[in-house]
């Protein structure tokens, strides 16, 4: 070895020694585990008035300073929990006297609705850049990028209705927490169930937004605007194709009462102050068309045949077609269908729907050719178990008609029934039994 070699291998020598020294010194002056759960516990409380618990937390400052936070749970009757938190420091922005995260990685935690919602208008939390900075050292700023990769792993959501659905999720930020990209899924499930976002240019607010449900896609792209009095506009326009409808609904836990490939377009509007919003706030406009389709808990045939209330059985169609708007609020989402047209062979139909919490009211008008116009139907119940009767007016005319011509009234009833009968697959050569209506 020349004395040259020899002395760069003893320069990398002593290096090494002061390096570990530091390390071990920097080690010695930070707080110890314990003092950091506690630390941490006692910060979040404050801020948040809902208590904290964290069963451990380890740090490390090789290769990058990192902070593992393990099995942690909120102060509530139904705690938010997770297994493991690790966040990990980007070392660069601390020579500028900056904060920011390479990565956050969150496993195994699971998200109750109703205690997520106990956060809002808490201690900042719908405005993180607040939060952070409020707590943010003397002399210390968050960087432009607080956080590059955000990493989701087997996390549960639990609605209002007690059904717990599991995702995973990626996402990478660019500066102002604007998404470069970001991708969510339903791990387990086929087909396969997954949304993915990708920002168009590195100048631009504009995203192409891929959605793969239901053995179909659901394609398109998105923009975000600035609005005045610090208001965030998100607008889109999707496209689906060929998505069966019972396999989506499958797919987030719930059973439907329509079965088809579905296809349309849809545009996408929400406003807010902040990205938290969005979700309860959202409102999308879908023009759609089923074909062929099935109402899976209805039966159109007999509910017009018997002159009463109907509850289950299947309706098959030819096509369904209409618009769809939902519109989020704090309390859940509002389903809207309006303008709907149904056609079985010599049938239509036409009809509005509105649903709320699982919950149906709705009408519509049964047109058969062949001397017969305009059967009004009253639709209500549950999405489980939805009710078709008719109207009160439909009543009150067949009673008089009965009345008035005797006969007359049980002749037009029987001559529907056999009508829709023979529309949604019933017997050609069977009589139905007339039946009067009395008033």
């Amino acid at each position: 070895m020349t004395r040259t070699k020899r002395w760069f291998t003893g320069i990398a020598v002593v290096a090494g020694l002061v390096a570990a020294a530091l390390f071990v010194a920097a080690s010695m002056l930070l707080p110890s585990d314990e003092k950091i759960a506690a630390a941490l516990s006692a910060r979040f409380e404050e801020n948040f008035d809902i208590g904290l618990k964290i069963g451990s937390a380890q740090r490390s400052l090789w290769p990058v300073p990192t902070l593992v936070l393990n099995d942690l749970a909120t102060a509530q009757p139904r705690p938010i929990t997770a297994k493991r938190v690790t966040l990990r420091l980007r070392v660069a922005p601390l020579w500028h006297r900056e904060i920011g995260f390479e990565a956050v990685d969150v496993e195994s935690a699971v998200f109750p609705s109703a205690s997520v919602r106990a956060f809002r208008g808490r201690g900042g939390a719908d405005k993180p850049e607040d939060l952070a900075n409020k707590h943010m050292p003397s002399g210390w700023t968050l960087a432009s990028t607080p956080v590059e990769h955000l990493r989701l792993r087997d996390v549960g959501w639990i609605d209002r209705r007690d059904i717990a659905l599991v995702y995973d999720g990626d996402v990478t930020f660019d500066a102002n927490w604007r998404p470069q990209a970001a991708a969510i899924q339903r791990p387990g499930v086929q087909p396969v169930t997954q949304a993915r976002a990708e920002r168009i240019g590195s100048n631009e607010d504009r995203w192409r937004v891929f959605i793969d449900v239901g053995g179909g896609t659901w394609n398109g792209q998105a923009k975000l605007d600035s609005m005045p009095a610090g208001l965030t506009r998100i607008t889109g326009q999707l496209e689906a194709k060929e998505i069966d409808i019972e396999s989506v609904v499958k797919a987030f836990g719930r059973r439907a009462p329509l079965a088809g490939k579905l296809s349309g377009t849809t545009e996408i509007d929400v406003e807010g102050e902040q990205v938290t919003e969005f979700a309860r706030k959202l409102h999308t406009r879908t023009k759609f068309s089923v074909k062929p389709a099935a109402l899976t808990r209805i039966d159109l045939a007999k509910a017009v045949s018997t002159a009463g209330i109907s509850r289950g059985g299947r309706t098959a169609l030819d096509e369904l077609s209409g618009t769809l708007d939902t519109q989020g609020t704090d309390d859940g989402v509002i389903l809207r269908y309006t303008n709907l047209k149904a056609r079985s062979g010599v049938l239509t139909a036409t009809g509005n729907l509105r649903l709320f919490n699982r919950k149906i009211d709705g009408d519509a008008a049964v047109d058969v050719v062949d001397g017969v116009v305009g059967v009004p139907l009253k639709v209500s119940g549950t999405v489980d178990e939805p009710e078709v009767s008719l109207t009160g007016a439909a009543l009150t005319g067949a009673a008089i008609g009965t009345a008035v011509l005797p006969g007359v009234g049980t002749a037009i009833g029987a001559r529907l029934g056999q009508q829709v009968e023979r529309m949604f697959g019933g017997k050609k050569d069977e009589k139905p039994k007339a039946r009067a209506v009395r008033p």
